[in-house]
């Protein structure tokens, strides 16, 4: 039998999109209620809460531990598949490696993948990376380094551990790719091989906080996040990209995801091709802003 909805009065529901917002910048449209109370339902059965106004009060007061971070991982939406909308992974492939290569050819290359969730596009990053060198032999003089971010712990660990079921690899995977990269396992399941999963290394990141010590970058993946952040946090979230990423990098967003003209015009983002959201930096304004 299928569970009776939670429901939630109208004051409650706002009290958490106010938490959410406050938390990690996610904004919830106002019909969002069937969603939380769907993602909420299991904490919230298990610590035998009613409100929402109740389980922000039990977060606040730290009571149990970790309630925080399991409320963000259940709304913070984890979907993915490997290789996700092509456009971008052949724009890697065909147009910014050899670029880059070619500019910084005694250099290494540092690729920063943003709420990345359980791993499929870094590590589709570094599938990419390893097609590449076997195609240019001794092209990348160091193995380039994935820094793989996202808010939520658990998508994370589960990323490390680099298996996958069968269902997993087949969401946007090749029966090539899939033979190439991945060795069987018991129960129906594939771990990466070695050669790609070591080039990625995961760390927790919450886009809304300071991430000026993770370095400077040649490529930015950051796609299908910046939709749920209100417009005044993505421009800032841009803002901050923009300093972490050299001169001469590649930022790259979710298909249906578009710099501000204003914004792209000041920090000299170039739109490499009208059917990418792929843009490259260019020289700093005269202010350095």
């Amino acid at each position: 039998m299928t569970p009776e909805p939670l429901q939630f009065s109208n004051e409650d529901f706002r009290f958490f999109q106010r938490f959410l917002d406050t938390a990690c910048g996610i904004v919830l449209g106002d019909n969002k209620q069937y969603l939380v109370a769907n993602r909420l339902r299991r904490i919230m059965e298990e610590l035998n809460l009613s409100t929402l106004h109740e389980l922000i009060v039990r977060i606040e007061g730290h009571q149990p531990a970790g309630l925080k971070e399991r409320v963000i991982d259940a709304m913070t939406t984890n979907e993915t598949f490997w290789f996700r909308d092509a456009l971008p992974f052949d724009a890697l492939k065909d147009v910014i490696l050899p670029q880059l290569l070619l500019e910084r050819q005694s250099r290494s290359l540092r690729i920063w993948s943003a709420a990345c969730s359980s791993g499929q596009e870094p590590y589709s990053i570094s599938m990419i990376i390893e097609e590449f060198r076997a195609r240019h032999p001794g092209a990348l003089v160091m193995n380039p380094e994935i820094v793989a971010t996202d808010i939520s712990t658990a998508v994370l660990d589960n990323a490390r551990i680099a298996e996958y079921d069968g269902l997993s690899v087949s969401r946007g995977l090749s029966d090539g790719r899939r033979m190439m990269f991945f060795d069987p396992l018991d129960g129906g399941r594939f771990r990466l091989k070695r050669e790609i999963s070591q080039r990625v290394r995961f760390q927790r990141l919450n886009l809304k906080d300071n991430y000026g010590a993770m370095g400077q970058f040649d490529i930015i993946f950051c796609r299908n996040v910046l939709i749920y952040f209100a417009a005044e946090l993505k421009c800032d979230i841009l803002k901050r990209m923009h300093a972490t990423l050299k001169e001469g990098g590649y930022l790259i967003l979710g298909a249906s995801e578009s710099l501000p003209a204003a914004l792209a015009t000041h920090y000299k983002l170039e739109r490499i091709n009208t059917h990418t959201s792929v843009y490259r930096r260019q020289s700093l304004p005269p202010n350095g802003n």
